[in-house]
């Protein structure tokens, strides 16, 4: 059982550092646009709402509520829609905010408005995330890929791999998309072969949630070292740029997030109609 869960939360934290890379989302561009402006600290709440809301996703989709998805998926235009219009907000202030070239490394120093403004940072990260409507079913598949590959390499995963197979044909049904089909068919074949040998094994009845919250803890925080790390390289090395260069990368970050604002609200428009 133990090995089960260090397999696990180790397989988790790699792929959530891993897959929290790309500069392509709404999180990534809040925080490299922030910490280009000096903004460590809000840089680092940002990360810590978007780490929670990732837990919540990813425990979700991992446990199996997916009597839930039924009714959550009839809500996903609006929640998009929604989203659309905070990331376009979020990308406009981003766009007017003057860049500060001055950074503050002794929180002491910091004015308490400018205090009250960073914890505003958690909440904004947690809902950039629970406004993003494709969380969900991306953490399902991005965990479905990873806990296959995990298995089918022979390693002991405590059964979730067979919990998340069912997860995703459920899933699948309720979308009318067989996203069985994201995964490498070799791999979904030693997945399968897995399963029958973890069938063979008694775990205790308390176990799935256990390993479904280590599985999600463990991506969160994945997640979290990476967007920690990219905020501090950020902010140590940025003045090394040029001021205008700097400025014209914010304002760029700042389009980039309206932008994905007004897709996301197309989206959600098309499936409304």
């Amino acid at each position: 059982m133990f090995e089960s869960i260090f397999t696990i939360s180790l397989a988790g934290f790699i792929a959530g550092f891993i897959f929290a890379m790309p500069i392509a989302g709404p999180i990534s561009i809040l925080i490299v646009s922030n910490a280009l402006n000096g903004r460590k600290l809000y840089s680092n709440r940002i990360s810590i709402g978007a780490a929670l809301s990732d837990f919540i996703y990813v425990f979700v989709a991992v446990y199996g509520v997916t009597s839930l998805y039924s009714y959550y998926s009839h809500f996903i235009p609006f929640i998009m829609i929604a989203g659309a219009i905070f990331f376009v907000i979020l990308g406009i202030k981003i766009f007017n905010r003057p860049v500060d070239i001055e950074q503050f490394d002794d929180e002491a120093q910091i004015p308490q408005k400018i205090k009250d403004s960073e914890m505003r940072g958690v909440y904004t990260g947690f809902m950039v995330n629970m406004l993003n409507a494709t969380q969900f079913v991306s953490g399902l598949v991005s965990s479905f890929f990873v806990i296959s590959l995990i298995a089918a390499l022979g390693f002991n995963t405590g059964g979730l791999e067979s919990r998340i197979n069912n997860n995703v044909k459920e899933i699948g049904s309720i979308n009318g998309d067989n996203l069985e089909e994201k995964v490498p068919e070799r791999i979904r074949q030693m997945q399968d072969e897995a399963a029958v040998k973890s069938r063979n094994i008694e775990y205790p009845s308390y176990f799935n949630i256990l390993i479904s919250v280590f599985y999600a803890l463990a991506l969160s925080s994945g997640s979290l070292v990476w967007f920690f790390f990219l905020a501090w390289i950020l902010t140590r090395y940025r003045k090394m740029i040029n001021i205008k260069i700097l400025s014209s990368l914010i304002k760029l970050f700042g389009i980039s997030l309206c932008l994905l604002g007004l897709y996301f609200g197309y989206l959600g428009a098309v499936q409304l109609l």
